[in-house]
């Protein structure tokens, strides 16, 4: 297993506390951060805090004090990664090669003792609304206390800032988390369990974090939620994402805002006309649908229908030009029919989705779903899988075909490596680390290229997922 090390970066968000001398160093730490962008950010809070405090993030585990494992517990493969990572953190304390291993994020959050039980050598265990104190759990491990270290706080009443944060993307794009938790009872997810409940920061809040982000250099802000389209419900009694999205447009430091996690309910014609008028919201919605046969969407309770969701997404494809949406399927579902099925490709062969994942169901502990009947068998579920797939992929490919020979701004996201000369890029229609990328090469050799620059390219060819870009002279 290639662990997703973080690496000792600069910070890209709200300054913390310069990095320490070997001298004033408290301790050398490693981070592995695994799941979604929400828990990311959740890591570079923690990060953030364990840098003010005096302890130095380095690159590889062979030079840590300590490392932190960040865990997702979503489904079962997230689950199994984050198991593999913390059992190869143990081994490393066994062959002295670490002192300390600490757990934190939605497994420990889910798992508690039945983790503890299984894996008695963790040092300490931190929940998901046990964040903030990361730094004294730390700081009982490095001082000697030897009683194993637990830190579970009750889900928070009030948003929990992600103001003090080392952000660990590169340097020009972070992700901004308005809200936190999950009022969606839909019968598969677990996340409620492991997030508590909806809850969401203030519009004012929100806002100074993006100028936060935008003052540090970050040109492209990616907005994540549990449930975007409900945000500001707690708080105001009606959802204010519109008026939210109003707010990030004025800022003047920032390039682009990115929405993904869109709920296809609350998307009105203030919410529609605000993305269509906007200067710097992208034209790309991540909006996961996760069915369409009407059975299956009310077993999940999804609350929605397939008409009710042609129409959104007629809504929106009609008002917001050159859109690119993004869903996610699950295939397997209990229950799931060849009937179901086959409307589920049906509407995926129809919509024509730019982007699509698909899971095949995992069962969840404790989840509503974990109890239904008729289980589908995992080879039905995957072959299902791969159908929904095929489909999908003519799709991307003939949308990436018309493409070429188009002209667009292109983000430099990093250089290719060792291809000198040649970057990997994102244009308005990827979003980082989940979709295809821009590959750009055909500079001059007194061109001067950093991460970060957007660069005007026009699209050349297209290889699989991802385009061939090329400088446009002048």
């Amino acid at each position: 297993m290639q662990l997703p090390i973080i690496g000792d970066k600069p910070s890209t968000a709200t300054p913390t506390s310069p990095l320490q001398s070997d001298d004033e160093c408290r301790g050398n730490y490693a981070v592995i951060s695994l799941g979604c962008p929400k828990n990311l950010v959740d890591t570079e809070q923690m990060l953030g805090r364990l840098d003010e405090d005096g302890y130095r993030m380095v690159d590889s585990v062979d030079s840590a004090d300590f490392v932190v494992v960040n865990t997702c517990g979503f489904i079962d493969s997230a689950r199994d990664e984050s198991l593999e990572a913390i059992d190869e953190m143990l081994e490393l304390k066994r062959l002295g090669k670490i002192r300390n291993v600490v757990v934190t994020g939605c497994l420990a959050e889910r798992q508690q003792g039945k983790l503890l039980e299984s894996r008695p050598e963790i040092d300490a265990m931190v929940g998901v609304f046990g964040r903030n104190e990361i730094v004294s759990v730390i700081e009982n491990l490095r001082t000697g206390i030897e009683e194993q270290q637990k830190v579970f706080r009750p889900a928070a009443v009030q948003p929990l800032s992600d103001a003090k944060r080392r952000a660990v993307t590169p340097r020009h794009f972070a992700y901004l988390k308005i809200s936190e938790g999950c009022d969606r009872l839909c019968t598969f997810c677990a996340i409620p369990k492991m997030r508590g409940k909806h809850y969401s920061k203030p519009i004012e809040q929100v806002v100074e974090e993006a100028k936060q982000l935008g003052k540090s250099g970050v040109r492209e802000v990616v907005i994540v939620a549990q449930d975007t389209t409900y945000y500001g419900k707690d708080l105001y009694g009606e959802p204010r994402l519109a008026d939210l999205l109003i707010e990030l447009d004025q800022i003047e430091s920032i390039d682009w805002i990115r929405l993904m996690y869109f709920y296809p309910m609350y998307i009105d014609d203030k919410l529609i006309d605000t993305l269509a008028s906007s200067k710097k919201i992208l034209p790309y919605i991540d909006m996961p649908l996760q069915h369409a046969s009407d059975r299956m969407l009310k077993r999940m309770s999804r609350k929605t229908t397939r008409s009710s969701q042609e129409q959104i997404l007629r809504d929106l494809r009609e008002r917001i030009p050159n859109l690119v949406m993004r869903t996610t399927m699950i295939t397997g579902f209990p229950g799931e029919t060849d009937q179901d099925f086959a409307e589920l490709a049906e509407f995926v062969a129809e919509q024509r989705f730019e982007h699509l994942g698909v899971f095949t169901y995992s069962v969840e502990e404790d989840t509503p779903a974990a109890k239904l009947p008729d289980r589908v068998a995992s080879e039905v579920a995957n072959e299902r899988y791969e159908q929904l797939m095929a489909i999908q992929q003519q799709v991307a490919f003939d949308w990436l075909e018309g493409r070429i020979g188009t002209s667009e701004p292109i983000l430099i996201d990093s250089p290719l490596p060792d291809q000198p000369g040649v970057w990997i890029g994102r244009s308005r229609s990827e979003a980082p680390d989940i979709d295809g990328v821009v590959i750009v090469s055909g500079f001059d050799d007194e061109t001067e290229v950093a991460v970060g620059d957007m660069i005007q390219c026009e699209i050349v060819a297209a290889d699989g997922y991802d385009l061939i870009a090329a400088p446009v002279a002048g």
